[in-house]
């Protein structure tokens, strides 16, 4: 058995046809990909790359400068820019104890608490608009209370963007800091509170550095996921220019009366989200999967 699995390179020979032969590697020495997963993954790839061709080949090239220069358009991804900044810094300050909670902490019901975390995943982002507003709204069960004891009106305000992208986002996050914390090496925890360490000192010191990588890569993601959000958004806090209008908005009934504008508003929305994904995620998720 130790030779045949030496002659199939250290694999299990029972796993030869996972994998390519040494005469079937490619010239840099990598196994080559089978046909059947080849063409899937090609169509797959192309399914999502050709939306994207189409939007930059129809892209207004000629005028994208004054459809961007526009006053609604500079607002609009100012406000988007910020909301998604201060929306990804509420799920780091509330969502990581939750994950922490989800991964370490034993009691009853836990799984129905992370299926209520991980609902607004599936839940269509209208529906977490409307629930957001029958809770937080001026006659929700919470927002009358708000409303009556502090004067505090939340839909239809900048407050409401952020909680509307706070509510979609959070769970990217949340998800990827509880498997991190799921999956890390506890003896470090464990070697510092045999040192006298308390259990905050432990998490601030110890945890949080362990699961750096993945935390970055959850904010990235969540951040993201904030920056385009529009469901949610335009049912509870509305699409007033320069104060609710994001940039997703904003796109959305651009296409309605300036087709060209509403592409060259995508464009802004595709760089951005480019830009910031590739030059974290290769770095932080690659740290992640190590642990």
């Amino acid at each position: 058995m130790k030779a045949a699995a030496r002659r199939e390179g250290g694999r299990p020979a029972g796993l030869g046809g996972w994998f390519s032969s040494p005469g079937k590697r490619s010239a840099g020495g990598r196994p080559s990909v089978p046909a059947p997963l080849l063409v899937p993954a090609v169509i797959a790839v192309a399914f999502l790359v050709l939306p994207l061709a189409g939007l930059v080949w129809r892209a207004p090239w000629g005028r994208l400068g004054p459809a961007l220069a526009g006053a609604d358009a500079v607002q609009a991804l100012t406000l988007s820019l910020w909301t998604a900044t201060v929306s990804t810094g509420v799920c780091i300050v509330i969502g990581v104890p939750l994950a922490w909670v989800l991964a370490r902490a034993r009691f009853p019901g836990r799984p129905l608490l992370r299926a209520l975390v991980t609902l607004p995943l599936v839940l269509p982002p209208v529906v977490g608009g409307v629930a957001l507003l029958l809770a937080l709204g001026r006659t929700g069960f919470v927002g009358r209370y708000l409303d009556e004891w502090f004067g505090l009106t939340i839909p239809f305000s900048p407050l409401a963007v952020v909680l509307a992208e706070t509510f979609v986002a959070m769970p990217f996050l949340v998800i990827t800091v509880e498997g991190a914390l799921r999956s890390a090496d506890q003896g470090f925890e464990e070697a510092a509170a045999t040192l006298g360490a308390g259990r905050m000192t432990i998490f601030r010191r110890v945890t949080l550095p362990l699961v750096a990588p993945s935390l970055a890569a959850g904010a990235v993601l969540c951040w993201a996921r904030a920056l385009g959000e529009f469901g949610a958004t335009i049912t509870f806090a509305g699409s007033f220019p320069g104060k609710t209008e994001t940039m997703p908005i904003a796109v959305y009934y651009a296409l309605e009366n300036d087709p060209d504008a509403a592409i060259a508003l995508s464009l802004v929305l595709l760089v951005v989200s480019i830009t910031v994904l590739a030059s974290l995620r290769e770095r932080w998720i690659r740290g992640s999967v190590a642990q």
